[in-house]
């Protein structure tokens, strides 16, 4: 009696096991199913011959949307310029002024032998007969002529004079002679330093990394016709250092790579060899400085765009980007702070994390 009773209480405990596992297995499946079904529905990979169109994109506060030109060209330290000099001295002033170490030439028409070439010195001075020193600094020939007979005819009869300016300013020889026992003749190649500034002729060191070849070129004009009027300068890029992305982190061969326009994502990454064993793709993170304190972060799931077969939009990267590939996921500016802290100082990015806006695009 008592065996029929304990048998008969291992076929119960049997039996709600049984129910149990059933009802722990279709709970299971149910998951399974929720998480395919959301899985399809965030990746939505590409199948076989099908032909989708696939989006373009950058950071949100690049104006252009043009995704196969570079932006303006900014001349970068590295880069060489070509300075081409043109001296036109055949141009006419309209109000041409004497200047300190300009050539002048004062001839008499009834008493030659009066006549008179100087260099005006620096105190604006030049020194003529019977009158001795006189002021011509910031006079037309036409109004020192007009002094000059003023100044004479207490001591001429009816004197008729004419100021000239042969060569009006002696520098000029002297850079033609620099210039044109240069290889280039009158052209100039100049490096950009690694601190951002050139050494012009004549000029001394010019700020130039940052800015366009026309800034510029209409900086130096500006300067040059002050110091010699009729001297003007074409600058043109000789050859430029490169613009570079940089990948960083969980790839195989991290660096900066050079670019002739603007690449995604993907193509950074396969200049790089690809990503490494134990890479976070959910969690990809670009960086782009703004402004000269901002650098603006945004992160990437490139486990949902068409960089690996998903439908999601391609994300354009741009000159000096850094891309980095974390091994953990990253969601807080903190975190993204803190892992590229590193990465940012070889480019002499100094930051802290206030400094970092997320722009989160999974």
């Amino acid at each position: 009696m008592s065996e029929r009773h304990d048998s008969g209480r291992l076929a119960c405990l049997r039996d709600r096991t049984h129910v149990r596992v059933n009802r722990w297995l279709r709970i299971l499946t149910v998951i399974v199913l929720v998480l395919s079904v959301i899985a399809c529905g965030t990746r939505r990979d590409i199948g076989v011959d099908e032909e989708v169109s696939v989006a373009r994109r950058s950071f949100s506060f690049e104006t252009s949307n043009n995704f196969d030109l570079m932006s303006k060209y900014r001349i970068s330290p590295g880069d060489v310029l070509d300075v081409l000099f043109q001296i036109r001295t055949w141009i006419e002033k309209e109000s041409f002024l004497i200047a300190a170490d300009h050539t002048v030439a004062v001839k008499f028409v009834y008493t030659p032998e009066l006549n008179t070439e100087q260099l005006v010195r620096p105190n604006g001075m030049i020194t003529l007969p019977y009158i001795g020193e006189t002021y011509v600094v910031g006079k037309t020939p036409k109004q020192l002529e007009a002094d000059l007979k003023a100044a004479y005819a207490g001591t001429l009869r009816a004197p008729e004079i004419f100021v000239q300016v042969p060569e009006f300013q002696s520098s000029i020889k002297e850079l033609k002679r620099d210039l044109h026992t240069a290889s280039r003749g009158l052209s100039r190649l100049v490096t950009v330093h690694p601190d951002g500034f050139v050494v012009f002729p004549m000029l001394g060191e010019i700020l130039v990394a940052g800015r366009s070849i026309t800034d510029v070129n209409d900086e130096l004009n500006e300067k040059y016709e002050v110091m010699i009027s009729g001297l003007h300068v074409d600058l043109f890029l000789e050859k430029h250092s490169g613009s570079l992305v940089y990948v960083l982190g969980a790839v195989k061969e991290p660096g900066g790579f050079t670019i002739a326009k603007p690449i995604s994502v993907a193509q950074a990454l396969a200049l790089a060899g690809s990503f490494s064993d134990g890479a976070e793709l959910r969690s990809v993170i670009v960086a782009r400085r703004r402004h000269e304190h901002e650098i603006v972060a945004t992160r990437l799931d490139l486990t949902r765009s068409a960089d690996l077969g998903g439908r999601g939009s391609l994300f354009y990267l741009m000159p000096d980007d850094i891309v980095f590939v974390p091994r953990t996921f990253l969601n807080e500016a903190a975190q993204i702070g803190t892992e590229l802290r590193d990465a940012l100082m070889f480019r002499g990015w100094s930051i802290n994390v206030d400094n970092i806006s997320l722009d989160d695009n999974p």
